[in-house]
């Protein structure tokens, strides 16, 4: 049974950090229940449900996927280049612990954000950031490396991570909105999208994706390509640079 880690929204969502939009107002009650829809998706089809421990202080701590990246066993527990967002890193280590991965530790002076994390087959592509950087992207090589997986770096400067603008579908395909990405031709199979929030997708099964609802002509575009996608509200996280993959960390078998 593939698990979810996921962590319910800080009351104080709306302080949470911006680097590339401008402040708006969010509703915290309507953030509640969006990310409640979006939790009983992966319920609904068989995706057990890990609620790491609330963190009421961090903001930003809804964005758990910024805080732990996963491969296989192997839990990589981030550094997050925003200091404000360090307090999220013990409870998220004890979430992890209790789901029995095994841990390595991005340290000082590295800082690593999952948001800037995408992995497609064996290869790990690295968003060089400004909430990552070289130091942060040199530990994770060293702690993957052995199992087989290769880090290439990709620079990001248009958004705040590299899954910000990009993510991949099922068959490898990496997709993204042109404008947000630094440099499609460093990606083997490139597939452009036609809208902003078309460019987060989280893969379901080998045919089914998720994605935000604010991307209807995204939508057709992939079930043109084969795809069954269901579609999730997600505006009020959207509003802070969140989307549908930085709400919760996937475990695969």
């Amino acid at each position: 049974m593939p698990r979810l880690l996921v962590r319910r929204p800080s009351p104080r969502l709306a302080d949470g950090e911006l680097t590339h939009l401008e402040r708006v107002a969010v509703d915290a009650d309507l953030a509640a229940r969006q990310w409640a829809g979006y939790v009983d998706v992966f319920r609904s089809r068989g995706w057990e449900v890990v609620e790491v421990e609330p963190a009421d202080d961090q903001p930003d701590g809804v964005f758990v996927e910024d805080a732990i990246i996963v491969f296989g066993d192997l839990a990589v527990l981030c550094r997050a280049g925003a200091e404000s967002r360090r307090g999220e890193a013990d409870t998220v280590r004890a979430a992890a612990e209790a789901v029995g991965l095994r841990l390595s530790t991005i340290t000082a002076p590295g800082t690593l954000d999952g948001g800037d994390v995408l992995k497609v087959g064996r290869t790990v592509y690295v968003g060089a950031s400004s909430r990552t950087n070289a130091d942060g992207i040199a530990q994770l090589r060293a702690a993957v490396k052995p199992a087989g997986w290769e880090v290439v770096e990709i620079p990001v400067s248009r958004v705040l991570h590299l899954k910000s603008g990009v993510t991949s579908l099922p068959d490898g395909t990496v997709i993204g909105f042109t404008p947000l990405v630094d440099d499609p031709a460093l990606f083997p199979e490139f597939l452009a999208v036609p809208e902003e929030h078309g460019t987060a997708v989280v893969v379901l099964d080998e045919s089914t994706v998720l994605m935000s609802s604010d991307a209807p002509q995204t939508r057709a575009l992939l079930e043109d390509r084969g795809l069954d996608v269901v579609t999730v509200d997600v505006s009020e996280f959207e509003k802070l640079e969140g989307c549908v993959t930085c709400l919760s960390v996937r475990l695969r078998e």
